[in-house]
């Protein structure tokens, strides 16, 4: 992985992970898969798409995902979000509904979520990177040393941050992370996946969206445009 690709506000806060033997051995690994003829989602220039798109000091929110869309022109770097023109995937239109039923937003016809990315909303994937058509399929490569450095770095920073942990993977990562939920001063939301297989079991309901807001406003951190 090349430090340079990182976005400058992050670059710092994950050395040490870039220069980790896992971090190290990714790039090498992607490239031999793609001289192999993989085809990789999402494709180079929008892997690093979330921390380009909120600087580590702006995040107010972090989303955990598993890890990007494997369908065509899906994923573009931001966790549960596609671009403008894709047809919204299941989760994503399960999110919708909650958000509808929480906040009264009603959906749009698009399934790109950079306008909550804009405003401080880290949609950040466990593994960026995912081969066509085969779900997981990069997991346990490398991206898990620089994801995990990303949460950690947020932590560490200290301002009041809502994590949003949606399903067992999520919260299984947010473990990792040192100070996460240990009666700190961030939110930690954790509840089922937004996925029909298990939304109807306690996803929808939770009302992650007030609260967030909620939470956000009282730490003087202001209220997300959902």
């Amino acid at each position: 992985m090349n430090e340079q690709a990182v976005p400058e506000s992050w670059r710092a806060a994950l050395a040490p992970a870039l220069a980790s033997p896992e971090a190290r051995k990714l790039g090498g690994w992607l490239s031999a898969r793609e001289q192999a003829g993989e085809v990789i989602y999402p494709p180079r220039g929008q892997r690093l798409a979330a921390l380009a798109m909120t600087p580590l000091d702006q995040v107010r929110v972090v989303i955990l995902g598993q890890d990007p869309y494997h369908g065509p022109g899906q994923a573009h770097g931001l966790a549960f979000s596609v671009p403008d023109g894709v047809r919204p995937p299941p989760s994503l239109v399960n999110i919708y509904k909650e958000l509808e039923a929480d906040l009264g937003v009603v959906r749009t016809g698009s399934g790109s979520l950079e306008h909550w990315a804009v405003q401080g909303v880290l949609l950040l994937n466990n593994t960026l990177t995912v081969a066509a058509g085969q779900a997981g399929s990069h997991a346990g490569r490398g991206w898990d040393a620089i994801t995990d450095a990303c949460v950690e770095a947020v932590v560490k920073q200290g301002l009041p941050t809502v994590f949003m942990l949606w399903g067992s993977h999520a919260r299984k990562k947010a473990e990792r992370v040192p100070g996460l939920g240990k009666g700190n001063h961030h939110l930690v939301l954790a509840s089922p996946h937004p996925s029909p297989l298990s939304a109807h079991s306690g996803f929808f309901g939770s009302r992650p969206f007030s609260k967030a807001n909620d939470f956000l406003a009282s730490m003087g951190r202001g209220t997300i445009d959902w």
